[in-house]
Parts: structure tokens; C-alpha cells; sequence
């Protein structure tokens, strides 16, 4: 029988794959004493080359997991491969750290009394789990406090239906019908700030960086809340320092979220005299500009007691102003929030029965016109390309989404035909051949999920034509409902004119490929290479049989996986994703496949030139599909 010590000395397989690699790789017997360990356990645990070989790997568990450990442990030397075990190993500097291993029983193959343990370090996972926790505890928490607000006005809307359900008169049938608007539109505006709310507190909302111009920002504004402040016999005037009156690189969805709530929280509380809006440049370095905001009112006031906590979830000045005014008290929470998030600062000063001023400062950017999102500058390339007779199906039903589409399409010459909803698109699509279908996901009528469906339903060519979802929308879920309804790719709203040139131009190339005269399919040839399996298993086929098994049970999800990422510019999961198939790939001996994962991952981790990913992914996607291909046919 062979012995771990000669399996250990002999190589192979690990000083190939493991050396390099930047997992944590031990060789341990089935006693737990480590014959091996690679370098990448300097960088994670602090321990040197070699010092921890002929000591016992159960003395570096944490004592009070070691029982648990042991178990999972003495159960990894009954089976052929293991996964997931997780546990804390103690490092050089006396911390613990989260790790985790795969292994490999040594005495299936090798008839030796050992396993190989892949680990990784989870630290970030375990951290991410607890903030995980801790946010649903918060959650819970939240939730209790806003239930009150959210049944007031849905018992309003209950009752007032109730009532009208008894053949009121008229006067009575217009009284109810004007509680419950009233009721609906709190329930709406509650129903916003929750999920502005859960955005900022779960970290999923992200800023935007495009140019804007604050005079247009602001004159939007104005006349947003003109019919308002006409009916309250209020004015509302701004002022601009020419100094800000220029382009500047940031998120102005965001900055009129939180101008918006000022606006609307001054408007509430004054009764009469003025709401000023100035805006002026503090500090000004080179192209970095940081910007004062301020909402001036001559309303109620604010009690100099209450002025620390009215930025606190659920909280206004005093009970009755809920009772008088209505809202949830998370208007400002919001908004001290959303400044903070990018990088700013927030104040109130206020005096009861005079007014209050809130003032906030962001630093931004100098930008041009050409920064302007959607913006097509006279140079730009874009003015130039042609897709002519590309034809086109656009399913959008909001006027403005439609308009903007296709005034960029106009430019490259597509033909163009518009649908209103999904429904009207299955009935065009039966009676007209398109190029490829831009499909809005939320429309009345039928949705772009269920237009998609029967799309796919009909008979060929029809149900092959490519569909693209443009969706406000672009998390995992969302892009794999999307792609498990049919659709081919999406687009996240807003879109610039590149990201939408970029779409078509690569579906048009496969659209062209798919029309060329098909020859005979020839794959590449050798595209796997198994010598690398052959020689660690000294030719054992039963354990390629079993490496290749494996490889064609994950990779399909893996590609699925990649494919997502992409996709949604998840670039942290995309590297992680990739290296998750790094030792499979020289498993299985994909050298073209391995050098491009490595490219990828990289530019992902560094999320630099980006704009390279997505064309590198669908290579490598499109070389592991080969690839499995290729095994199947040998298999």
C-alpha cells in the first residue's frame, strides 16, 4: 500500500495546480497531522513555508467547534469528496480566522489514508451573514413601527368602499370618493419612503455618476410645486450662483430626491410668506466643486429640543404635528441619508413661529454637455454608425421612454415599429419579421415577461427572433427571470445611446452568423486535454470518469452564472464566480479557457476596462460550451 509521506514527496497534482494557486491547500493524514501545506498560507493564516508540517490540525481549531469539527472531519475520511465544512483555524497572530474546505479522500484513488483540503477563507461571508442578520433584526424592528401608518389609511379606504357600497347620494358618493384618493395617495407616498428606505439601509442603492445642469435641475423643481404653492398662496423662488450654474458629474436623481423632501416638508409647514431655494459654491478646487443647498421657510418652526432627533427614523417634532399633518417621519431620514451617501453633510437651523433653514453641502465634479447622460455630442461617434433597415419592434409604454428610444434609433437609420404593450407586440411579431425586439418588462395589458412567453411559444423562425428587456430593474432575480422567460439579454434603465448601440450591434453579428450556409459542424479540435488527468491518476479511468462527471454536472451553471454577472455588472461575483473554475479548468487541461478566466478575474477584482468584460465573458462562456460539448460526444 502506499503511503501519504511518499504520495506527499512524489508531487503530482498538487505542485501544479496548488503551488500558484490562491487557495489554502493542505495535505493531512487521517490522524490530522499536516504533511503539506502551500504558501498561500503565509498570506491568509501568517504561518511560513513548512512550519506547520508534523504538527496536528486539530490543535489549531477553535476549542469550543473543535467537537463539531471532529465529526465532520471523521466523516470527510468516509467519503469520496467533501464540501463545505466550515470552521476557525487559529492564525500567527493569535486571531481565528472562518475557513472552509473541499477534500478529497486520497485512499479512493490512491489507497492512502489522507485528504487533500481546498480551503478558502470566508471571514467576509460570516461578516456578511451577520450584517445580514443584523439588518433583518432591524427589519423586524421597522416594520413594527411603520405597520400603524400603513394600516391608517388602508382602514380609511376600507371603510369609505364599505360606506359607498350602501347607495350613498351624490354629495356622499364625491365625499367618499375623495377620502379614499386621499387615503391612497398617503398609502402611496408611505409606500415610497419604505422602499427608498430599505434601499439605503440594505446598501443596494447605487449612485449614479452623470452629468447634469443644476439650473435645469431646479427650474423642474420649481415648477413641480407651482399648483401647490398657488393654492396656499405661498411663493417659491431659487436662486443660483453663476459660479454653480454649470455641468457638474453625479447623481441628479438623488439630489432632487432630497430637494424634492424639503421642498415638500417646507410647503406643508408654511402657511404664508416665502420658501427660498439658493444654491452657491463653497469651495472650489481645480474641477472639484462643493456645493451649498438651501431650503429657507417662513413656516412653524421647530422646537430647539426636537432639532437632534429629527432626522431619526419615524420622527417629527411632536405627536400632533403626525396627527395634523400626516406622513411617516422618514422624509428627513431619508434625505440626511442620500447626503451622506454621497459624501456630504446636513444641518437645520430653526426658530418656532419664524422658520427653519436646512442646508447641505455635496461635492461634485465639473463636467460638460457631453457627460450628460443620453447626450450625443456633435463629434460624437455614434452620429456616424449606420444599422440601416435593421429592423426593430419597440415595446414601451411610457411616451417619454418611447420617444427616446427611438430618436436614437432614428440616428442609425433602423426601421423602427412601436408597440404599446406586449399584447400589441405578439400581434405585430405574428404579422411582421423583426431583427430584434426591445421589450419594456412592467406595461399594462401584458407584461413583457408574459409577451415574451407566447413569443417563444409560437412557431419558428417567429419564436427565434432576439428579445431585449429594457427594465429599471437589473438585480440577479430580476436578470434571471428575465433569461428564464426567454429573453435573450437586458438593458438596466437609463440606458445611454453606447449601451444600446452595443446591444444591437452584437445581436446583429449573431443574427448574421445564423443566416451564413451551414457547412457540416466541425468543433475545434482538442479542445479539452486530459493528459494532465491521466498523468496525477496514473491513468486511472474510473477517476477521469469521475473529474469529467463533475465538470459537466457544474460548469453549465457556472456559465449561467458568468452569463448573470455580466450582465448586471456584478463585477465582485463575477471574479468570484470565475475563480470558483480556475482548478477545473486546468483539471481538464482548457489552457485557452484558463488564460482568459485569468484575465477576467482580474479585470473584474480591479474593475478596470470594463468595458472588455462582457465581450471576454461570452468568449470564455462560448469555449466551456464547446467544451462541454465535446465531453459529452466522447463520454
Amino acid at each position: 500500500m502506499k503511503t501519504l509521506k511518499s504520495y506527499v514527496k512524489r508531487g503530482g497534482f498538487f505542485k501544479a495546480v496548488v503551488e500558484d494557486g490562491s487557495d489554502i491547500i493542505f495535505i493531512v493524514d487521517y490522524d490530522g497531522i499536516i504533511l503539506y501545506h502551500n504558501p498561500s498560507v503565509k498570506e491568509t493564516l501568517g504561518y511560513r513555508a513548512n512550519t506547520l508540517v508534523g504538527k496536528n490540525f486539530f490543535d489549531f481549531i477553535l476549542p469550543s467547534s473543535l467537537p463539531v469539527f471532529k465529526r465532520a472531519y471523521e466523516s470527510s475520511t468516509r467519503r469520496k469528496f467533501s464540501e463545505s465544512v466550515e470552521f476557525q483555524f487559529l492564525c500567527k497572530d493569535k486571531s481565528f480566522k472562518y475557513l472552509e474546505f473541499n477534500s478529497i479522500n486520497l485512499f479512493q484513488k490512491e489507497k492512502i489514508k489522507g485528504l487533500i483540503l481546498d480551503c478558502r477563507d470566508i471571514a467576509q461571508r460570516k461578516k456578511d451573514a451577520e450584517e445580514l442578520l443584523r439588518a433583518q433584526k432591524a427589519k423586524e424592528l421597522f416594520l413594527a413601527n411603520i405597520s400603524h401608518e400603513i394600516r391608517t389609511p388602508i382602514n380609511g379606504i376600507a371603510g369609505m368602499a364599505t360606506l359607498l357600497s350602501q347607495s350613498p347620494n351624490v354629495n356622499e358618493q364625491a365625499t367618499y370618493l375623495h377620502a379614499i384618493q386621499s387615503a391612497a395617495n398617503n398609502l402611496k407616498v408611505i409606500i415610497n419612503d419604505l422602499l427608498d428606505l430599505a434601499s439605503i439601509e440594505s446598501g443596494k442603492l447605487k449612485l449614479e455618476e452623470i452629468g447634469f445642469n443644476l439650473n435645469d435641475l431646479l427650474h423642474s423643481l420649481v415648477n413641480t410645486f407651482s399648483l401647490q404653492v398657488v393654492e396656499k398662496k405661498i411663493e417659491l423662488q431659487y436662486q443660483l450662483d453663476k459660479n454653480a450654474n454649470q455641468i457638474f458629474i453625479g447623481d441628479p436623481v438623488r439630489l432632487n430626491q432630497i430637494l424634492l423632501n424639503l421642498i415638500s416638508n417646507a410647503i406643508k409647514f408654511t402657511h404664508s410668506g416665502t420658501i427660498s431655494i439658493n444654491c452657491h459654491v463653497k469651495k472650489k478646487e481645480t474641477k472639484k466643486y462643493l456645493l451649498t443647498f438651501e431650503v429657507q421657510d417662513t413656516g412653524i418652526g421647530i422646537a430647539k429640543d426636537k432639532l437632534n432627533t429629527i432626522f431619526e427614523s419615524f420622527s417629527q417634532a411632536d405627536a400632533s404635528v403626525t396627527r395634523k399633518y400626516g406622513g411617516t417621519g422618514l422624509g428627513l431620514t431619508i434625505v440626511k441619508q442620500l447626503v451622506e451617501l454621497q459624501l456630504g453633510t446636513i444641518q437645520v437651523k430653526s426658530e418656532e413661529g419664524i422658520g427653519s433653514t436646512f442646508s447641505f453641502t455635496i461635492p461634485y465634479e465639473l463636467g460638460s454637455r457631453d457627460n450628460i447622460k443620453g447626450h450625443l455630442s456633435k463629434g460624437s461617434q455614434l452620429l456616424k454608425k449606420s444599422l440601416k433597415d435593421y429592423s426593430v419592434l419597440l415595446v414601451e409604454d411610457n411616451d417619454i421612454n418611447r420617444l427616446y428610444a427611438s430618436s436614437i434609433l432614428k440616428i442609425w437609420d433602423c426601421k423602427i415599429d412601436i408597440a404599446e404593450n406586449g399584447y400589441v407586440a405578439v400581434e405585430k411579431i405574428k404579422n411582421e419579421d423583426y431583427d430584434i425586439v426591445l421589450m419594456d418588462v412592467q406595461m399594462p395589458v401584458m407584461d413583457g415577461f408574459e409577451a415574451t412567453k407566447a413569443i417563444r411559444a409560437s412557431a419558428p423562425p417567429k419564436n427565434q427572433v432576439p428579445i431585449i428587456a429594457l427594465t429599471a430593474n437589473a438585480t440577479h432575480k430580476d436578470i434571471e427571470q428575465c433569461l428564464a422567460c426567454g429573453m435573450n439579454d437586458c438593458i438596466p434603465k437609463p440606458f445611454t445611446p453606447e449601451d444600446l448601440y452595443n446591444k444591437l450591434v452584437r445581436f446583429k453579428s449573431g443574427a448574421r452568423r445564423n443566416l451564413e450556409p451551414k457547412t457540416q459542424s466541425i468543433l475545434p479540435k482538442k479542445i479539452v486535454d486530459l493528459t494532465y488527468l491521466r498523468n496525477i491518476s496514473n491513468n486511472n479511468q474510473k477517476f477521469i470518469d469521475d473529474m469529467v462527471a463533475a465538470f459537466l454536472e457544474s460548469i453549465p451553471k457556472s456559465i449561467e452564472e458568468i452569463k448573470m454577472n455580466t450582465v448586471a455588472a456584478e463585477w465582485t461575483e463575477l471574479a468570484r464566480a470565475i475563480h470558483k473554475i480556475k482548478p477545473a479548468l486546468t483539471l481538464i487541461g482548457l489552457h485557452s479557457s484558463k488564460e482568459k478566466a485569468l484575465m477576467l478575474e482580474d479585470l473584474a477584482k480591479q474593475q478596470k476596462n470594463i468595458d472588455r468584460i462582457p465581450s471576454l465573458a461570452d468568449n470564455l462562456c462560448e469555449e466551456l460550451t464547446d467544451a462541454l460539448q465535446e465531453l459529452r460526444q466522447n463520454t
